[in-house]
């Protein structure tokens, strides 16, 4: 089993930045494919941003591209997210997901559904102030 705890939410005003960070404990492999999602109050699970186990490949959503990054240290089994330039729409539990056998696309498509991980955070509260 991997455990998988996110850290650094908060309160932010609009244009403000917060950096999230996801470690891994547990039956950690660097193979892992580390993805974040989203949940706004009263909305669905949404896709965020993926990272390859090489930091080779990464995928980002629309909504999140340009603001967003997404880093990890191997070493530390530890996935950051920066966010930056963040708007009241970006108000949302963040969760850190992982894959456990590191693949990322396939037939065209990145792996952005929640039943393509295998491994779920708790989450983290983000809140954007207007």
């Amino acid at each position: 089993q991997v455990q998988l705890v996110e850290s650094g939410g908060g309160l932010v005003q609009t244009g403000g930045s917060l950096r999230l960070s996801c470690a891994a404990s547990g039956r950690t492999s660097r193979m892992y494919t580390m993805a974040w999602f989203r949940q706004a109050p009263g909305k669905e699970r949404e896709f965020v941003v993926l990272i390859s186990w090489d930091s080779g490949s990464t995928y980002f959503a629309d909504s999140v591209k340009g603001r967003f990054t997404i880093s990890r240290d191997n070493a530390k089994n530890t996935v950051y997210l920066q966010m930056n330039s963040l708007k009241p729409e970006d108000t949302a539990v963040y969760y850190c997901a992982a894959r456990q056998d590191g693949a990322y696309y396939s037939g065209g498509s990145y792996y952005t559904g929640l039943s393509q991980y295998n491994y779920w955070g708790q989450g983290t509260q983000v809140t954007v102030s207007s």
